[in-house]
């Protein structure tokens, strides 16, 4: 009978770390493609795992690979151990502290050219030994699937394992072009809006929310569209009222393109937060961690 220390021996992190990559890629071939090895090396960590355990990890079909219950159990407790290990081996050879490898980070289609490429610009002139994938997504795709390091996000976000550093809270703004408010007047209160044409989101069910979530206005207009962008070029072009956070229309206020209007009655501030796969943010890798904090300190300090 073998033991359990001989049973141990059988596999090693490389057997691990290639499982994480089958469960992850579904398919063999593309684990292969991810580490960097052949599919018979592949195959045969799966089965010196499979074998080492007694249990089977992976079913298979003719089109793809399927993790059992008891295999998508064992990835989910493996994964933790296998980065603490990872990110204790960086810190220990980097003995200069001098940061490498590549991050991966998500983040929206607007704020992240806006906000997030300028500071990532920065960190990577002082680490020179680091690569950046900045992947913008206006939906909140899952992390894993494509594997992201950490993302920032703006909004509410829905109830899930993954963990959060909340950075503060991203102002809105109500606006309008001047020469929509020398012709139709200025309102001076959002219950105003209902005598105005405003632009809308396509998916707006026509109610605006105002004064710490305490008031709705029912607004019309005959202008919608799911696009920010879209949006706030109609409203600069004269075609109604918009609502929309201050960061995105910053610029057109300053240029004097458009006036904001009804200050002090704005909706509640919309949360800004990085998020990463459930683990202590010390587990991660020291690029990682670094990338995060610098981050951190530059959007917590955006006064918009």
């Amino acid at each position: 009978m073998i033991s359990l220390s001989e049973r141990i021996t059988l596999t090693s992190l490389a057997d691990y770390k290639t499982f994480l990559a089958i469960v992850d890629e579904g398919s063999l071939t593309s684990a292969g493609a991810r580490l960097g090895r052949s599919l018979q090396a592949v195959s045969r960590s799966l089965a010196r795992l499979e074998q080492d355990l007694g249990l089977e990890l992976v079913s298979r079909t003719t089109r793809r690979l399927h993790p059992t219950p008891a295999g998508l159990d064992f990835a989910d407790r493996i994964r933790l151990a296998l980065t603490t290990i990872d990110a204790a081996r960086e810190d220990l050879l980097a003995s200069d502290r001098r940061l490498a490898g590549t991050i991966r980070i998500g983040t929206s289609s607007l704020f992240g050219p806006e906000y997030v490429t300028p500071a990532l610009s920065d960190f990577l002139t002082r680490n020179p030994e680091v690569d950046v994938e900045l992947v913008l997504s206006d939906e909140h795709v899952d992390l894993v699937a494509e594997k992201l390091d950490f993302a920032v996000r703006i909004g509410n976000l829905p109830d899930s394992s993954l963990r959060v550093r909340r950075l503060g809270g991203l102002n809105w703004a109500i606006f309008a072009s001047p020469a929509y408010l020398a012709a139709y007047g200025r309102p001076e209160h959002p219950r105003e809006l209902s005598d105005h044409a405003c632009v809308l989101r396509a998916s707006d069910d026509d109610r605006w929310v105002f004064d710490d979530n305490r008031r709705r206005i029912e607004v019309h207009g005959r202008f919608r569209s799911e696009n920010a962008a879209v949006r706030n070029a109609a409203v600069a072009s004269g075609l109604g009222i918009g609502l929309a956070p201050l960061w995105q229309v910053r610029r057109l206020i300053e240029q004097g393109t458009v006036e904001q209007i009804l200050v002090g009655h704005e909706p509640p501030p919309i949360p800004l937060q990085i998020v990463w796969v459930g683990r202590r943010a010390s587990a991660l890798p020291r690029r990682v961690r670094a990338a995060m904090e610098f981050l951190v300190a530059r959007l917590s300090a955006l006064r918009i």
